[in-house]
């Protein structure tokens, strides 16, 4: 039987999984995927708190609604970071960024 503790378990493995993936990767793409797998951690620990809640059914509906909003924001992110990479990309011949001082004068 599943219980709340399997959830965090789970949420906390993909948030260390994003975490190093953020903090140990060079390509501007695969840190925005690990930024994914953060936001669904995220989402995995909302879930699993509204399931398992006590109160009334609005109150656990509501976390199912913050899921939703954390995912429509989420692929609002990753649409404008990937045209953004994509132009350094087009722009500088790589992804990579430790390369990156665009931003710099």
């Amino acid at each position: 039987m599943l219980e709340l503790a399997h959830f965090q378990v789970l949420s906390a493995a993909l948030f260390s999984i994003g975490i190093f993936g953020v903090l140990a990767r060079r390509s501007a793409v695969l840190v925005l995927i690990s930024i994914e797998i953060m936001l669904n951690a995220v989402n995995v620990n909302l879930v699993g708190i509204a399931a398992f809640s006590d109160r009334a059914a609005d109150v656990r509906v509501f976390g199912q609604i913050l899921v939703v909003f954390i995912i429509t924001i989420a692929a609002a992110e990753i649409g404008l970071a990937l045209a953004i990479v994509l132009r350094v990309f087009r722009n500088r011949g790589s992804a990579n960024v430790d390369e990156l001082n665009v931003m710099k004068w």
